[in-house]
């Protein structure tokens, strides 16, 4: 219902508001800029047809109203920023097809042991380290049937043990819910991790012509991943769903088992670890490496795809053709989310070219007089809880704009602003609709919808004061 609601509310708002705003005071163009904005706003709230399709709008009407030509509007759609996702998501997708994800999991699952808590740290650590590279939906259906395998384990043996009956209820509930944090989590650690890093990336080289670097993003999103997850886990092992189980049987000789299955790394397999691990290290090492060739040669965009089209020319068996990635495996790249990347930036162009940005970022702004500390902390409350309700990407899309003109308005570094609305738009813990890996581990059956909600309540507070912390201090050291 919602959805048909949205589908017919959608233009019919957008054809009332072209009739009635006024808005040519701001700029030419204005009034029919807010109105498409609208109809892209209720469109992507309602879910009334796919959130790429609602991305196109602006290149079918922007021209139709003179916003822009039809080369400035296509111009965001093949955004370098686009680019840069697409390499990482063709990186990603090899990791996938030869099983390297797999094999990390259950190595970094081998070390952190058997007892009941190391396997839920060991579970975070691999879904965390994983989400960093590929689709945390991905990581989270990859990760969710070892998790289930080690359930049924307990449902088979320990768990005839009514004493300890509540314990494994809990430690089942706590792993389902680790995995789903950890994947939102994981993803902030890169800029490539999660769209919504994307998307503020894409709008600081619009808005300010600044590159955000991959290796100093790191400065910030790594050390945010380990904190952040450290306070999960302690959250969930020891304050809300404490379990007090020791050591697991049999969990041990299931990862044992799993890897065994896998064999021996295979050519394939070895390939893409070899163009991963070349790719990180250009990605982190880019300055350095460009000071070597005594120029900038290389930028995150070519890096990412250099990485990507190596995965289909790098060998496995050359009289079969065989390559480590074949064009056909393509169909698993979400090309929905590049284009909702490119629709997303031609959207805020248009707003930032009618003034709509900055009247908004100077209505919200006021005279200037709010300290910084509580502007951070009510824009990074207001895009988490109300992620909760819709795409982190659409919102970030909305929002990332407003954000911006706020800070050019208040002539403030936009890193404080941007950094932790970014980061708080994929800490979503409350609802199962909020993010993918959320609505996988609820799949599950292990979970009630008052669990999730008690756990995402207090983690959401616990991220907004901590991101806050964050601007005023690790965002200020790294750009300030």
């Amino acid at each position: 219902m919602a959805r048909m609601i949205g589908l017919v509310a959608g233009p019919l708002i957008f054809m009332i508001l072209l009739m009635t705003l006024q808005l040519d005071a701001l700029g030419p163009g204005a009034s029919q800029v807010l109105a498409l904005a609208t109809w892209m706003v209720i469109w992507w709230i309602t879910d009334a047809v796919p959130l790429p399709v609602t991305a196109l709008l602006p290149l079918v009407l922007y021209p139709v109203f003179g916003i822009f030509t039809m080369e400035e509007a296509a111009a965001p759609y093949a955004s370098p920023i686009v680019f840069l996702f697409m390499g990482g998501f063709l990186i990603a997708l090899a990791m996938e097809k030869q099983n390297l994800h797999r094999r990390i999991a259950l190595n970094i699952l081998k070390i952190t042991g058997t007892n009941a808590n190391g396997i839920i740290l060991g579970f975070m650590i691999s879904t965390a380290f994983l989400s960093m590279w590929i689709s945390n939906t991905a990581t989270a259906v990859m990760m969710l049937p070892i998790a289930l395998s080690i359930v049924k384990l307990l449902e088979e043996g320990g768990e005839r043990d009514k004493a300890n009956k509540k314990g494994y209820q809990r430690f089942r509930l706590g792993l389902m819910l680790s995995i789903a944090y950890a994947a939102n989590i994981g993803g902030v650690a890169t800029i490539v991790g999660t769209p919504p890093n994307v998307v503020f990336v894409g709008f600081m080289k619009e808005f300010y012509g600044q590159e955000v670097e991959f290796g100093r993003w790191l400065l910030i999103g790594i050390p945010v991943c380990v904190v952040m997850l450290l306070i999960t886990y302690f959250m969930i092992t020891r304050v809300l769903f404490p379990h007090r189980l020791g050591r697991l049987d049999g969990s041990g000789a299931l990862v044992e088992t799993r890897l065994r299955e896998l064999g021996t790394m295979h050519l394939a397999e070895k390939l893409v670890a070899v163009v991963f691990f070349m790719t990180a290290c250009c990605w982190v090492f880019k300055s350095q490496i460009n000071g070597l060739l005594g120029g900038a040669y290389l930028n995150d965009t070519i890096i990412a795809m250099g990485g990507g089209i190596l995965m289909f020319i790098m060998p496995v068996n050359l009289r079969a053709r065989e390559y480590v990635l074949n064009w056909n495996y393509t169909e698993k790249l979400p090309w929905g989310i590049l284009l909702l990347f490119g629709g997303g930036i031609c959207l805020a162009k248009g707003l930032e070219s009618t003034g709509i940005v900055e009247f908004v970022g100077n209505l919200i702004a006021g005279d200037g007089s709010m300290p910084l500390w509580l502007l951070i902390l009510l824009l990074t409350a207001f895009t988490l809880y109300v992620t909760e309700l819709m795409s982190n990407v659409a919102l970030i899309v909305i929002f990332m704009p407003i954000v911006l003109g706020i800070a050019k308005t208040l002539e403030v570094n936009p890193m404080y602003l941007a950094v932790p609305v970014a980061i708080a738009s994929s800490c979503a813990f409350m609802m199962p609709i909020s993010t993918p890996p959320n609505a996988i581990v609820f799949s599950s059956g292990y979970i009630k919808m008052s669990d999730m909600v008690k756990a995402g309540f207090f983690l959401n507070l616990i991220s907004v004061l901590f991101l806050v912390i964050v601007a005023l201090t690790l965002v200020h050291w790294v750009y300030g």
